[in-house]
């Protein structure tokens, strides 16, 4: 083990330091729409999903072609921060508690201008099933990951202004749309329409929880109980859930499986709620026996492996590492999934590649939040826990 140890700790001092001589800047999956060809789509949402989608399908990295250029990242910046604040918990070294602080201040600073409270979205235009999500819209996805960052630093060093903005990031969420159901309500997606999905609810109702916890807000516990209600009373017998209810939207993938589950395990955590717990392990049985290759490659969807891509890697070892105090078994699971990525999708420079095709083809475009910050988060996750 000392071996594995060794290797994610070389991993990721190489993607910190990639990260970092970059200036925190990449590309991402869906910032095609930056393209100077984007005027071309007339802001038909169907042409701007073919142009966006197309870009990020193309086996090759074709955007410097086309005139994409590597952006900042507020979820990148946040999950860098808790990546920092993981390796400051396990190495006491205070430099990575320097960087996870100024990762804190520039999320603080670089907030949406769209609302008051802390919130925040892309850098760039997004055509999605579910219409387009303007420039610095916030979603609760982004928001309430950013959230947990904020979190954690909380909980290590009590920072006043941590707590504020914690506060005001479950205000914005309290604030959004929700669908309300016999059976649980579900928060929306952005706060310009109602959007139900399933990895968005469960996100935001962890982030609540934790909210409720720093500022013993009973409104944040009872929302966030709420929200599971909804989401774990239409898991699947099997115990995976669709990305959401709509028929356009009935997929299962391992990262949005992995951000469910991080997601109840958090809120029960946080609440110290168990009502759900038959739903969190029969979905994390879900997760452990259809997602995973014996060589510890990740599975995209639960019955599809291609195209090898490193969110889904980075997810799957960070719920591994979440996890660990159920399932203490798992460390080698999760230290050989590490071992594989390592070896086949990190480039000598340090960064991971985005996608893996078959016959050797690879898209090396260097994805900031999808696959340096993400991955850089997980690693050190894994091994803190490898540590102990």
């Amino acid at each position: 083990m000392d071996d594995i140890r060794e290797k994610i700790e070389k991993s990721l001092n190489g993607v910190e330091c990639w990260v970092e001589r970059h200036d925190y800047k990449g590309y991402e999956p869906f910032d095609g729409l930056t393209s100077f060809l984007q005027p071309l789509t007339f802001k038909s949402q169907l042409a701007s999903q073919v142009l966006q989608q197309g870009i990020r399908r193309f086996p090759f990295n074709i955007r410097p072609m086309l005139g994409v250029v590597p952006l900042d990242s507020t979820k990148g910046r946040g999950y860098m921060a808790w990546g920092y604040l993981k390796r400051y918990k396990l190495t006491k070294d205070e430099k990575y508690k320097k960087k996870a602080f100024a990762c804190l201040q520039w999320l603080d600073a670089n907030k949406s201008p769209l609302y008051e409270q802390h919130s925040w979205g892309n850098h760039f235009v997004y055509a999605s099933r579910g219409g387009f999500i303007p420039k610095y819209e916030p979603t609760i996805v982004w928001t309430g990951l950013i959230g947990q960052a904020f979190l954690e630093a909380y909980e290590l060093f009590r920072i006043e202004k941590h707590r504020e903005i914690i506060e005001e990031i479950a205000e914005w969420i309290i604030a959004l749309p929700r669908e309300v159901t016999d059976k649980g309500v579900c928060l929306s997606y952005t706060m310009i329409k109602q959007g139900s999905i399933h990895n968005s609810n469960m996100i935001g109702a962890a982030f609540l929880a934790g909210a409720g916890k720093v500022t013993g807000k009973k409104e944040y516990f009872d929302v966030a109980q709420q929200a599971m209600k909804y989401s774990c009373a239409r898991q699947l017998s099997d115990g995976a859930w669709y990305y959401g209810e709509a028929p356009k939207f009935r997929w299962i993938d391992v990262f949005h499986t992995g951000y469910n589950l991080d997601s109840l395990k958090r809120y029960s955590d946080f609440a110290q709620d168990r009502s759900f717990e038959e739903n969190l392990l029969r979905g994390y049985e879900y997760f452990m026996t259809r997602f995973f290759e014996k060589s510890g490659r990740v599975r995209y969807y639960f019955n599809k492996t291609k195209p090898t891509d490193i969110q889904c890697a980075s997810q799957a070892i960070d719920t591994l590492s979440l996890f660990s105090d159920i399932d203490p078994g798992n460390g080698t699971l999760a230290a050989s999934t590490a071992a594989w990525y390592v070896d086949n999708m990190q480039g000598k420079d340090g960064h991971f590649y985005f996608r893996k095709y078959g016959f050797g083809v690879y898209n090396k475009a260097a994805m900031i939040h999808w696959g340096q910050a993400t991955m850089y988060k997980a690693l050190a996750h894994l091994l803190s826990n490898l540590a102990e």
